[in-house]
This record gives structure tokens, sequence and C-alpha cells, in this order.
């Protein structure tokens, strides 16, 4: 039980630091004087150190163990936060980093434990954390404007107040921290492993799979996709006449609806022994609400964001479910989570930051919703090939 509370409340921080800056980030540009695409750093940074924090987390994990990496993930995304909103453009794009990295570590580990800790709830347990981490993002979402009212107009105290929720899941891993020590040497070396290395041939493998690169691709398309609206959502919104504060709520409103795809496609995908006909509704459901924002963004926006709400949260459920039941085990899950978000994450920090360039180079969103169009299509085909019934 204990555990549970520990994985839900690590959950609720694995993306609430990078919501929390979309619904401000006009602030956040007129307080430094930014470019749309210097501002589309402030979230392509994170989303950039979220791949390559991936790559020394299954090292940590072998090296230090989950639990104590977790807890050591927790508190630095607390620091992050922190610094990221000291009153220098320096600091809010190394905070960035620190943020981007904190998560990193607890994307990659999470399938790992989930496998070694619940091996017959493998799928309904990564429904509980992918629910849990989208409605941190909703709570999130939704409270920073009116934070930053009740803060008297600050977007720092708005930001900073999200580093207490990290505090509270840092003091429930302590007993975990605890009990791992009890654990022998090779307990704690099978529980996790480094991707594309391992011992022999094993880490090799998964680098050199097929099925591993065809769920990494999907994991980084469909992150693309998600990290572009978590970016953009609200700024499109506002540049067609939004008010903020409204645009602030619809982007809310698209956060909670993840919710429920987050939920169940997990659930249905574990009941499966294709994952195929999810992969052709989640992308259909994606393409659709991005079409809607190019065609009518302002009149349809609560729509829009209904469909890709749903699509968006059952798409990051079905990428993180296709790495634990593409896996055989525990340590192959490990490796394919770490390979998945390394090379996925990397791929989608380009999205916010290519967004925001060809914004600024055209004027508006048309091609930058075309493009993503594009991405849309990509992660269908490649989905097809990682939904099959075969392991890594």
């Amino acid at each position: 039980m204990v555990l549970l509370v520990g994985i839900v409340l690590a959950s609720l921080n694995m993306r609430a630091a990078l919501a929390s800056v979309s619904p401000l980030v006009s602030d956040i540009s007129q307080s430094f004087g930014l470019s749309s695409t210097a501002s589309s750093l402030v979230t392509s940074v994170p989303v950039l150190f979220l791949g390559l924090g991936a790559l020394v987390a299954p090292w940590l994990a072998r090296r230090f163990g989950s639990e104590p990496v977790l807890l050591f993930a927790l508190l630095l995304l607390a620091v992050g936060i922190l610094v990221r909103v000291a009153p220098s453009p320096v600091a809010l794009y190394g905070g960035g980093v620190l943020v981007g990295t904190a998560i990193a570590l607890l994307n990659v580990l999470m399938p790992g434990l989930i496998k070694r800790d619940f091996p017959d709830r493998a799928a309904s347990m990564t429904s509980v954390y992918t629910g849990a981490m989208i409605a941190g993002a909703t709570l999130v979402a939704a409270s920073s404007v009116p934070l930053e009212k009740a803060f008297g107009g600050s977007w720092e105290a708005s930001l900073a107040v999200w580093s207490l929720l990290a505090v509270l899941a840092a003091v429930t891993w302590l007993p975990q921290v605890l009990i791992a020590r009890g654990r022998t040497g090779h307990e704690v070396r099978m529980a996790s492993a480094r991707p594309g290395s391992g011992t022999g041939t094993a880490g090799k493998s998964v680098w050199r799979s097929a099925l591993a690169w065809q769920v990494t691709l999907f994991m980084g398309l469909q992150s693309l996709w998600s990290y572009v609206l978590i970016a953009w959502m609200p700024t499109i919104f506002t540049d067609h006449g939004m008010s903020r504060s409204t645009a602030g709520v619809i982007f809310a409103f698209n956060n909670l609806i993840q919710v429920a795809g987050a939920f169940a496609v997990p659930l249905l995908a574990g009941r499966m022994r294709s994952q195929r006909p999810l992969i052709v509704l989640v992308t259909s459901l994606v393409a659709a609400g991005y079409a809607g924002l190019m065609i009518a963004p302002v009149s349809g926006a609560w729509l829009w964001a209904g469909i890709l709400g749903i699509g968006q949260g059952g798409a990051v459920g079905l990428a993180l479910t296709m790495i634990v039941l593409r896996s055989g085990d525990a340590q192959t899950a490990a490796r394919l989570s770490g390979m998945a978000q390394t090379v996925g994450y990397l791929l989608a920090a380009v999205g916010p930051l290519a967004a925001g360039a060809v914004h600024q180079a055209t004027g508006g969103w048309t091609i930058p919703i075309a493009l993503v169009l594009g991405v849309c299509a990509a992660a269908l085909a490649v989905g097809l090939f990682a939904a099959r019934d075969r392991t890594v």
C-alpha cells in the first residue's frame, strides 16, 4: 500500500512541472523579452533532458538501486523548479535542465519497477500511474493562472509552489529506500539494467531489435505531438483572440480528459494480443483534434481539446504499456524503457522548438499544425508494427 501511494505521488510530478509553464509562457516571455523561438526553449529544454537524462537513469539504478534514485529524482525536481524562477534567463533554462533530468529518472525507472513489483498487474498499474501523471498535469494547468493572480501577478510564485508537491512525494519514498536496503545486491542489480548494455548479448538485442525501435519511435512521435500542445495550445487560442484565462481553462480541460484515455487504454491493451485497433483509435483522434485547431481553433476549442485529450492520454498510456507488454521480464522492460525514452524524448524535444520557429517564420499556426498531422501519420505507420503480439 505504501508503495502504491509512493508511485501515485511520484507520478503526479511527472508532468506537473512541465504543464505549469504553458499557461504562463506569455508572461515569462514578456519578463525576459523572449522571441517565439526562445520561448519554445522554455519547454523544449526540459524535454531534451528527458531524453539525455534517460541515458544515465538505468546505470544509476543499477549502481544505487531504483528506490534511492527515485527519491533523488524527486528532490532534484524540487530544486529545479525553484532554480527556474530565479530572476535570470540562465536560471530559467538551467532549472529546466534539472527539471527534465529529474523527470527522466522517474519516467525510465517506473516501468521496470512496476514490472518487478506488479508482474501480474502490469497493465492495470500502468493505467494507475499514467492516470496519476496526467491528473497532476491537469491540476497544475488549471491552477497556474489563478495562482499567479493570487500571488499578485507573480508567475514565479505560481511555478515555485509546485516544488512542495515534489517534496511531499519524496517523503513517501523514504520508507521504500529503507526497505530496498534490505534487499541483496543481486536483487537490486536484477531490478534495473542499462539500456543498450547489460550483460552479454542481452543488452545489444534491445538496441538491435526492430520491434524495440518501433516501440521507441511510437513513444517519440506521440510525445512530440503532446509536447507541442503542452508548449503552445494556450498560445494558439490566445493568438486567435481568446482570453488567457479561458485558454488556460481549456488547456486544463484537455489535460483532465487525458486521464480517461490514459486509464482506459492500458486496461484494454492488456486484454489484447495485438494493440493495433488502439493504435488506429488514438492516432485518429489526435489527428482529428489537430485538424480542428487548424480549421476552427476558437469556435470549436472545447471539442478539439476533448478529442485531443482522449487521444493524447490514450497514446501515452498505450506507449508505456507496450514497453511492458513487449518485454519478457523486468530487466528487459528497464532496458526498453531506457531506450524508448532516451530516443523518444530526444525526438520529442524537436516538436515545441520547431513549432515555435515555424510559427515565427510564417506568422501563423497553419503550417506548424500541418506538420504535426504528418507526425500523426508516421506514428500510425510505426505503431501498427509496434503493436504486434511479439516480445523483445
